[in-house]
């Protein structure tokens, strides 16, 4: 009679390591990239390496406490899938500054630097990368296994978002779009797929375009210029003021619209996890929760 508690008991110590190591991974890459200072080719590189060392973090802490393959970054069509979402996640981006350009805030001064777009690129990619395994890995898995999909969409979602309140230029309005538009839709590309690298590349693709392309700031964090020379002004429902183009309304139609599409493909495959009933409710409606 005591085996249900004793499972639980491991499957909550085994969430909290892995969710200490996937925080201790984050500040490490961050802390790699960090030495680089602001030598763009030494940040492109330390990043790389950052970028892979994460990976491989992760999947050895899940090795070690679930004893099972990490599927989620199984390497069968693991570039055309990184390959697939950063297309999207550039597609995407470029259709939101277009949207704010053709009202009139959107600015381009001049071109701006290949260093600096060197030196975001090497800077962003292990933070979408270990945002990606932290939260979609780890927070999002094990919360869609308790409380199913939808409940894993909406707690994570907010928790990601609220995450970036810590930013320099944070806003709430910033934070809860961040929670509906990233959360949601990164949530949605990992069910979809049941892979991380469709998210991870959406993530570091809309990323880089917001600062490394189109020179806009990024989740309030990041204001620097790298192909373009670039500034957005007018209401901030529209442009998403300080925080950057993230908090603009257009962010929020078009990945709420990637989205439901996400999870349209997540319910046609099979994949959405339903919410747990206490076990006298799943006896007394005769429901059985599978997993697909």
């Amino acid at each position: 009679m005591f085996r249900r508690p004793a499972v639980r008991s491991v499957v909550g110590m085994r969430f909290v390591l892995q969710l200490l190591s996937l925080v201790a991974l984050s500040y490490l890459a961050s802390a790699v990239v960090g030495a680089a200072g602001e030598h763009a080719w030494l940040t492109f590189a330390l990043g790389l390496v950052a970028t892979l060392g994460a990976l491989a973090g992760y999947a050895w802490v899940v090795r070690r406490t679930e004893r099972r393959p990490v599927d989620e970054l199984g390497r069968r069509g693991a570039l055309q899938a990184l390959g697939r979402g950063s297309v999207v996640g550039l597609v995407l981006f470029a259709v939101v500054i277009g949207a704010i350009a053709l009202g009139g805030d959107y600015h381009v001064a001049g071109w701006g630097s290949v260093g600096d777009a060197v030196w975001l690129f090497g800077f962003l990619a292990p933070a979408a990368v270990t945002e990606e395994l932290l939260f979609r890995g780890v927070l999002f898995r094990h919360v869609e296994q308790w409380f199913g999909t939808w409940a894993a969409l909406v707690s994570t979602g907010l928790v990601f978002g609220m995450a970036h309140l810590l930013n320099p230029d944070a806003t709430l309005w910033g934070a809860l779009s961040i929670a509906v538009e990233a959360g949601g839709m990164l949530g949605a590309a990992y069910v979809a797929t049941r892979t991380l690298w469709l998210p991870i590349g959406l993530h570091f693709a809309w990323n880089f375009a917001e600062s490394g392309i189109f020179g806009t700031e990024v989740s309030g964090n990041i204001d620097r210029h790298g192909l373009l020379d670039a500034a957005t002004s007018g209401s901030v429902l529209i442009s998403g003021g300080k925080f950057g183009p993230e908090a603009s309304i257009y962010a929020l139609l078009v990945c709420l619209a990637v989205t439901a599409f996400l999870l349209r493909v997540a319910r046609r495959r099979g994949h959405l996890v339903p919410a747990r009933l206490p076990r006298r409710g799943r006896v007394a409606a005769g429901v059985t929760c599978t997993r697909a």
